[in-house]
């Protein structure tokens, strides 16, 4: 589905002579030899990990020694990993993660999660005194939507339990709960007595949340509220700027504020439908580490425009071949926020070199970097040589920092032009005109104006968990196949 680039595999024949897997690795470090194998070859940072040096260990038995000292393959994975020293304050963007269930991985990708369906984010009480989390989004066709649950409800209880920004995750990962809502009180919930009893079920999410057009005055306005760049939904995406086409827009909102990534390749698409004209032209570029870059094709980094997609699987059948509904548009809008990361990020970046970008909201997340799914095979594909079906441990680590076609990304996340953050008090509703985000985006698109009136002051709620953030995907953004 995602994985290395085709003219990568002559690497392993130069990488892993000192670790050859001509001799049998003893089974109870089998998973553990894969974790270093695969890092040692294409971790980003591999050369920052003194045990990670590519002779750090003079024959396959001083690894075998080394490895046996981790019973856990997660810990030894976690242990390789390096915090760059632009942001060392935040072990949490070591960005690279490991799961015992490639599965699971792979159907996050597709938009597949167990999961009632709600999504929330967590605040501490206005007056410091409590906490509770807000919901955002609810997934259409999912037990939360079935019973009611709407976005704006606020919760104080699970299970009759209060909430506390220790206990949060605990109590969200049953498969079901009751949640006990409250009102708003000026930020200050307190619980009404209404109670809503869900269960997660494997559920399928489309990105692509809402897609319309709203007419104000002169202006004929796209809004597309996309919440994943997900392959599978490619088809799909490119039919919506159809009918943006075919209704003649004279502007563009994406709305990106709870997209926290996805396909390199399918975000070069998007760029595509959005502008037109760059065809071939630089789009992204990739920086992967020494060892890779000295043995691979210069042309494997690049990530050009494109008026066509041609999706493939892993064997190389073809899945989607269709000409891509370019706006040709000259400017473009975004609605964003500190969820907005990776892939999302990347769409803003390579497009600033071409056409006027407007973003609206708030800072985004700052992720520059990417990485690709590798599995226990030979040569780390699903489909590779010798691939071991004797357990399901994958890793997605990052292998490569994404630049526009000026050299430049934004580590810290962007800055909005206009900033206005989501208030749980008044968060409306997706996609209505009067949604504030969204109102104040075809504000700026009708009068030019960014500056905010008096009785629209901005908002300061930040807030400080995310139910999306237990997925596997969270944050996510890869490469697959060229």
């Amino acid at each position: 589905m995602k994985l290395l680039k085709s003219s990568f595999l002559v690497l392993f024949s130069i990488l892993l002579i000192s670790c050859s897997e001509k001799e049998d690795v003893p089974s109870n470090i089998q998973v553990q030899n894969f974790v270093w194998k695969g890092l040692n070859a294409y971790y980003l940072w591999q050369k920052d990990v003194p045990d990670l040096a590519d002779r750090r260990f003079g024959n396959d038995n001083e690894l075998y020694s080394y490895l046996s000292g981790y019973e856990n393959p997660a810990n030894l994975f976690y242990n390789l990993l390096h915090i760059p020293k632009e942001y060392p304050k935040d072990p949490n963007k070591t960005y690279s993660w490991i799961v015992d269930d490639y599965i699971a991985l792979e159907q996050s990708f597709q938009g597949i999660r167990k999961t009632t369906g709600m999504k929330v984010k967590g605040a501490e009480f206005d007056n410091g005194s409590g906490y509770y989390v807000f919901v955002y989004d609810v997934v259409k066709g999912s037990d939360a939507e079935t019973k009611g649950v709407t976005r704006g409800m606020l919760i104080t209880e699970v299970n009759g339990i209060t909430l506390t920004e220790s206990n949060v995750n605990d109590v969200f990962a049953n498969d079901s709960f009751t949640i006990h809502l409250a009102d708003f009180n000026a930020g200050n919930p307190i619980t009404n007595g209404t109670t809503i009893n869900l269960n997660k079920a494997e559920t399928t999410e489309n990105p692509i949340k809402e897609a319309k057009v709203i007419v104000d005055g002169s202006h004929t306005i796209g809004y597309l509220l996309y919440n994943q760049f997900s392959r599978d939904y490619d088809g799909e995406l490119n039919a919506e700027f159809a009918s943006f086409k075919n209704q003649g827009i004279t502007d563009l909102i994406i709305d990106l504020r709870y997209n926290g990534g996805g396909s390199v390749q399918t975000t070069t698409y998007l760029a595509g439908m959005i502008t037109g004209g760059n065809n071939n032209q630089l789009f992204s570029k990739e920086v992967w580490n020494s060892k890779v870059i000295a043995n691979s094709n210069p042309d494997n980094f690049i990530n050009n425009f494109t008026d066509k997609i041609l999706n493939k699987n892993a064997e190389g059948d073809v899945l989607l071949d269709e000409a891509i509904n370019s706006l040709n548009l000259d400017k473009i809008h975004f609605i964003v926020s500190e969820n907005t990361a990776s892939a999302s990020e990347l769409i803003i970046n390579g497009l600033k070199p071409y056409i006027d970008v407007t973003l609206v909201g708030a800072q985004t997340y700052g992720k520059h970097v990417g990485s690709i799914t590798l599995y226990d095979s030979d040569n780390f594909r699903k489909n590779g040589p010798n691939f071991r079906r004797n357990h399901a441990w994958a890793m997605q680590p990052i292998v490569l920092e994404i630049q526009n076609k000026n050299g430049e990304n934004k580590p810290d996340g962007f800055i909005p032009d206009i900033p206005l953050d989501e208030n749980p008090g008044n968060l409306g509703v997706l996609g209505d005109p009067s949604e504030p985000l969204l109102q104040r985006t075809i504000e700026f698109i009708t009068t030019g104006a960014k500056g905010f009136s008096m009785n629209r002051a901005k908002s300061t709620f930040h807030s400080t968990w995310n139910s999306s953030m237990a997925n596997p995907d969270y944050n996510n953004m890869y490469v697959e196949l060229k």
